[in-house]
């Protein structure tokens, strides 16, 4: 499992770090300070592409949406498929419908 991988007292500290973020403010400030622009870009691209797989669109549509090469999307296809699960479970948590992803797009 990729997780025994990663575990470690420093990917703790972070993960509690992030935990303890109080708002979408406090979460723009800490990752510009931890991130390039380009990581935090790369990371919620990743996380767009998950969404948009779940809603079944074509590698083709999400490229085009996105701008994700297909090996970032076949990336994010094999994690929903054998990852953790937690795609699925962050989105359905965020958007469990439809129409909510809808109107968060917009905003």
């Amino acid at each position: 499992m990729q997780i025994e991988k990663i575990r470690g007292h420093q990917t703790e500290q972070l993960f509690k770090a992030v935990l303890e973020l109080k708002d979408i403010d406090e979460c723009y400030k800490f990752f510009d300070d931890l991130c390039t622009i380009s990581e935090i870009q790369s990371l919620a691209q990743r996380f767009e592409v998950a969404h948009l797989l779940r809603l079944k669109k074509t590698y083709e549509a999400i490229k085009n949406e996105t701008g994700a090469s297909t090996a970032t999307i076949s990336r994010v296809r094999r994690c929903l498929d054998y990852g953790n699960d937690t795609y699925d479970e962050m989105l359905g948590r965020l958007y469990p419908d439809e129409k909510s992803y809808e109107e968060a797009k917009r905003k």
